[in-house]
């Protein structure tokens, strides 16, 4: 049997019974980072015991939105839960995405309970140095 110390984490375990887990029409967050790393935002969930045919990523114009299911492990008739804490159900994130990325070319991995998705920043968006051209009729003044 397992031994608690900490007294919130139990009010925490009982809001999420109460709750009950997340359903694709009610899903529960999912933790997320997201940072820029020189030409690329990257952005990471965590999502442990999330098999990876169980995400769905989705882009529309702008919007990306991240879908998982944590399911139930099977277990054998003879197994008594003692404690159980780690939450099952749906989960989703919805992230409005700047103008500036380039939706075309993102790159999803999953490795180690994180999925990462890595979208670079559009031609576009990145500094570029504008030439100033000298027509045969300017003056230069001089002062």
């Amino acid at each position: 049997m397992l031994m608690r110390t900490d007294p919130f984490r139990e009010l925490d375990r009982l809001a999420q019974q109460l709750m009950g887990p997340g359903t694709w029409s009610r899903p529960s967050a999912m933790p997320m980072d997201a940072y820029r790393e020189g030409d690329e935002y990257v952005v990471a969930f965590d999502l442990p015991g999330v098999a990876a045919d169980a995400i769905d990523i989705d882009v529309e114009r702008n919007m990306l939105t991240v879908k998982a299911e944590r399911r139930p492990v099977a277990k054998a008739d003879d197994v008594q839960m003692e404690l159980s804490e780690r939450p099952l159900g749906a989960f989703s994130r919805q992230i409005v995405l700047a103008d500036t990325l380039d939706t075309e070319h993102i790159r999803a991995d999953y490795d180690a309970g994180v999925l990462t998705l890595r979208i670079p920043i559009a031609e576009r968006a990145k500094p570029r140095k504008i030439s100033i051209g000298v027509g045969s009729g300017h003056k230069e003044i001089s002062g």
